[in-house]
């Protein structure tokens, strides 16, 4: 058990900090292409989402394939396809059931669906923030 929360702990550090480096670059690159194009009306908005949403589920992906590696180095499932899609259902909280993990390391693998649920709120929280900021619900325009 103390291996199963102590590994966790260390892999849900590196997702909040892949998660927030990856937030930083998704605004500066969304900044970037807003700024460099400089389309007007709804174009600059829809691109400005379009680029927060490919980055979140880019930074996303990136954290779910740090589980399946982890998945794969600890043995957890037979094979890194079989961990990769483990990972995915467990991040996302979808949890088919079909995939089990290895008995000694149920823990661990718990520990990321309550990882993913958290960052992928927090995600949520940047999307509506940057719909707010710089997409189709800026204040005062359709509310």
């Amino acid at each position: 058990m103390i291996a199963n929360l102590g590994l966790g702990a260390l892999v849900i550090s590196l997702t909040v900090l892949i998660h927030t480096w990856g937030l930083m670059a998704v605004t500066h690159v969304m900044t970037w292409l807003t700024g460099r194009f400089r389309l007007h009306g709804h174009r600059s908005r829809v691109l400005a989402m379009n680029t927060v949403v490919i980055g979140i589920f880019a930074v996303l992906t990136v954290q779910v394939w740090l589980w399946a590696a982890c998945y794969t180095l600890l043995g957890v499932v037979a094979d890194f396809p079989t961990a990769l899609y483990f990972s995915t259902i467990t991040f996302s909280t979808v949890g088919y059931g079909d995939v089990v993990p290895a008995h000694e390391w149920r823990l661990f693998a718990a520990l990321e669906g309550v990882n993913g649920f958290l960052l992928i709120g927090w995600s949520t929280a940047y999307l509506i923030a940057a719909g707010i900021r710089v997409g189709p619900f800026r204040s005062g325009e359709h509310f």
